[in-house]
């Protein structure tokens, strides 16, 4: 087993900088943190660079004695983390390819609140639908405040990141499945009526709704009704409104 003390140390350099988009982009990796999302990121078939413990905590008896274990002292595992009170277990993880090919998917377009993609991705977890597509400009599915917020859903289901949603809607649309625009000025989601061919729902930004490309692709155009005096709702909460509804009526 390693074991580093300093914060000067190379490897620790590369690790406390995986709390940027773009590092992490650059170089593969992500960053996680705690027991429950260890456990689950090794289980998944993610390939895991490093599994860091903290010196003071006894290494678990069920972690695999051939994974690259590292011991790092508290404050250089506190540096590491992103989390205020770290467990005392982290681990760095190599990206890798998720296609999405199911037919039940929730797209999100332009997302960019980590807390609203995180739930959204653990609703559609929970839900049972067969992955989630991202834009490129959503919120990274590897930060620290998504990974926090998908509880471990981003393990269990396909998370795709493509830099051309509408291509990838497109594909969708020609095989018959619905693609369905979330906004405002749509008809009334509960009147609506599935084919049963599954379904794309796409939730826009936060401050934009779903783009205009994507808008002018979409098969179905619809709203969730506003009876009270509210003018909408969080996305993550409208997203698992729909999503759950959607899934009532597949096979």
């Amino acid at each position: 087993m390693e074991i580093i003390t300093s914060l000067k140390n190379p490897r620790v350099a590369l690790w406390r900088s995986l709390k940027r988009t773009s590092v992490r982009r650059e170089c593969g990796l992500f960053l996680v943190e705690g027991d429950k999302s260890v456990a689950e990121a090794l289980e998944s078939g993610f390939e895991a660079e490093a599994v860091l413990l903290d010196t003071d905590r006894p290494v678990p008896e069920n972690l695999d004695p051939d994974l690259p274990l590292v011991q790092l002292p508290a404050h250089v595992l506190a540096a590491v983390c992103d989390t205020k009170t770290p467990q005392g277990i982290a681990a760095i993880m190599r990206m890798a390819p998720r296609l999405v090919t199911g037919k039940r998917i929730v797209a999100l377009d332009g997302v960019q609140d980590p807390g609203n993609v995180g739930t959204i991705i653990r609703t559609a977890d929970a839900a049972g639908l067969d992955g989630v597509l991202l834009s490129a400009d959503c919120a990274d599915p590897y930060g620290p405040k998504v990974l926090r917020a998908t509880m471990g859903s981003v393990f269990h289901l396909p998370v795709e990141v493509t830099d051309n949603l509408p291509r990838r809607l497109k594909e969708y649309a020609v095989q018959g499945i619905p693609v369905i625009s979330s906004q405002l000025d749509g008809t009334p989601f509960d009147a609506w009526k599935s084919n049963g061919a599954g379904f794309v729902l796409v939730i826009g930004s936060e401050g934009n709704g779903v783009s205009d490309p994507i808008r002018a692709l979409a098969t179905d155009h619809l709203c969730l009704p506003m009876r009270g005096k509210a003018e909408s709702l969080n996305a993550a909460v409208a997203a698992g409104i729909m999503m759950y509804a959607l899934m009532r009526d597949q096979p």
